[in-house]
């Protein structure tokens, strides 16, 4: 019998209400990786129908197409730009960055580092790291890295910018960054299974990579900070969102999906995931060093925001996070 899962399409409770709330974007620019489907797709419909100009990195498939189109359908009042970024190879981000500056010459006020896989096999991608740990970050950190000028550029003339990272609860299972995941060892980080409940294997990297985005923020809140920048930087994470993650994690045999479809009786809509990214994107009262989600821990309901957790806004974990992250592209990312 195949393992297969279908969503159980959650009710939305609180996601009109705070999208209603949200000041206009026009005249701002904001890209996202990973908006094919699920909470990064909403993300940029929001964005866009605030009237931003939207830039959509995702690998070039024919979902990317699909969505696209959609998303035009839907959003009469936003520009909508696909960028071509493909998170499991440095060179396609190089390019996609360079995409993205020519497309922003007035600068790129929200760059929301969505995009993510989960609890999947053991494998390399083509730079030789975990696929989780270059897709769900280094990629990312590479991304921020050459998108910093343009940053800069529209937090001058438009007084902020922001830099959105996307987390998760299993950020709490790891409780402590390890230098083997961020280097060139992809396809021998404990193998094919692992537990969710215990977080071995697989779920031990997926943990990982949810620590380190969460670990980035805080590094890149006290860089700018220090630097009396305009910049803000926060993280949001989705409590137990339905979204396209668990399909494929069943499908790639991390989750059977007998278990997945009780889990997720207790989770909440696509659209209520999204309520933490959307803030951190668009409200004006989330602030640089935050974590906005369900509670630090929750499952579900309306967003709220807090401070960084100390166990990964510390100096250990912070030097760690760093120093790895450049030898892993193989840049050093200055601020």
């Amino acid at each position: 019998m195949k393992n297969s899962y279908t969503k159980p399409n959650l009710k939305t409770k609180y996601f009109e209400d705070l999208f209603n709330s949200l000041p206009s974007m026009e005249n701002k620019s904001v890209a996202i990786t990973g908006t094919t489907s699920g909470l990064g797709f909403y993300a940029a419909e929001s964005a866009a129908k605030l009237g931003a100009r939207v830039l959509l990195l995702n690998r070039p498939s024919d979902r990317a197409e699909t969505s696209y189109a959609l998303l035009n359908d839907n959003c009469s009042n936003g520009e909508l730009h696909k960028v071509d970024c493909d998170l499991q190879s440095f060179e396609s981000v190089k390019s996609a960055s360079i995409k993205v500056s020519e497309i922003c010459t007035d600068g790129l006020d929200v760059l929301c580092n969505n995009a993510g896989v989960m609890a999947l096999k053991d494998k390399a991608t083509i730079d030789g790291f975990d696929v989780q740990m270059q897709t769900n970050h280094l990629s990312h950190f590479l991304l921020t890295k050459l998108c910093m000028p343009l940053l800069d550029k529209a937090s001058q003339l438009r007084n902020e910018a922001r830099i959105v990272n996307h987390s998760s609860i299993a950020r709490t299972q790891a409780k402590k960054l390890k230098e083997k995941f961020f280097e060139k060892k992809g396809g021998s980080l404990g193998g094919d299974k692992g537990s969710m409940i215990f977080g071995t294997g697989r779920w031990e990297r997926y943990a990982q990579t949810k620590l380190a985005n969460a670990a980035f923020t805080a590094c890149l809140h006290e860089k700018l900070k220090n630097k009396n920048s305009k910049i803000r930087a926060m993280v949001a994470h989705p409590g137990l969102a339905e979204s396209d993650l668990q399909s494929t994690t069943v499908e790639d045999g991390g989750l059977s999906s007998l278990f997945t479809k009780y889990m997720m009786k207790f989770g909440q809509s696509e659209k209520d995931g999204t309520l933490g990214l959307l803030r951190c994107i668009a409200d004006p009262k989330i602030n640089s060093g935050s974590i906005v989600g369900p509670g630090l821990k929750g499952a579900k309901g309306k967003a709220k925001s807090f401070p960084l957790e100390s166990f990964y806004d510390n100096d250990e974990t912070k030097n760690l996070l760093w120093t790895k992250s450049c030898e892993a592209i193989s840049e050093n990312f200055e601020i």
